[in-house]
């Protein structure tokens, strides 16, 4: 139903005046936050790990997090725009649950400019197909999608799959989300030969534990990718926090 009424909810978005997507109030431009909430945002950048860019609170260099000093990550670092936070949180509630899909187009404004020169292909993280069938959509295709275009950068929608459905993640600690996306997912037929040498993208809108960000990524190299980084909108930097 949500995919159905999808087209209608951006007809009566272009109808009405652009809104401030973190609050509501009214703004000069689509995907544009108030100064309000633009200036509540926390936009991630260095000094951070070297392995994970984890954000660390003073520059000493080349310099591993606690966490990827005990054990390296299986990703090759995570772009994220800003850290999960109120309105980061409510940006991706109003756009996977309340059918705003055009804050994928806001989120993907701010993270195109994380994607490297030398990026070759952007995969987002798959649904599966019953809770897309709910949904009507996947948030992390959409913004894929939508970086993709600003950035002239192939978007898979079909390299990777969910094959078995998880349970929401959301009040699960780090060793219960792994143990929950544990063979959730797989390669699709074919990928290989997108995937051999490329460096490349995965796309999500938050990155908690980064527990389906390691399932995934240890598939994208089986497939022969030769760098994965994580790519998403929102850095949970409190390790056990829920999303």
């Amino acid at each position: 139903m949500r995919a159905l009424l999808a087209p209608v909810r951006l007809l009566v978005d272009a109808a009405l005046p652009p809104r401030c997507p973190g609050c509501g109030a009214v703004s000069g431009a689509d995907h544009l936050f108030c100064a309000d909430c633009w200036g509540r945002l926390r936009w991630l950048g260095p000094p951070w790990c070297a392995a994970c860019r984890h954000p660390l609170p003073i520059d000493h260099g080349v310099e591993l997090c606690d966490r990827c000093s005990r054990a390296a990550p299986e990703h090759d670092g995570v772009r994220a725009a800003v850290s999960y936070d109120e309105i980061a949180r409510a940006i991706v509630l109003r756009l996977k649950h309340g059918g705003h899909i055009a804050y994928a187009e806001t989120v993907a404004r701010h993270m195109a400019r994380l994607v490297p020169r030398d990026a070759d292909l952007l995969v987002p993280v798959p649904l599966h197909r019953w809770r897309l069938w709910r949904r009507g959509f996947n948030q992390a295709a959409l913004i894929a999608q939508a970086v993709g275009r600003r950035r002239g950068v192939p978007v898979a929608l079909d390299a990777l799959r969910r094959v078995r459905a998880t349970p929401m993640l959301r009040g699960l600690g780090r060793q219960a989300r792994a143990r929950a996306v544990g063979g959730a997912f797989a390669l699709a037929a074919r990928a290989e030969a997108r995937l051999a040498g490329r460096h490349v993208l995965l796309v999500d809108d938050v990155f908690t534990t980064g527990a389906t960000a390691a399932a995934c990524a240890r598939l994208l190299r089986q497939g022969g990718a030769a760098t994965v980084e994580i790519l998403c909108w929102a850095r949970v930097l409190d390790p056990d926090a829920d999303d």
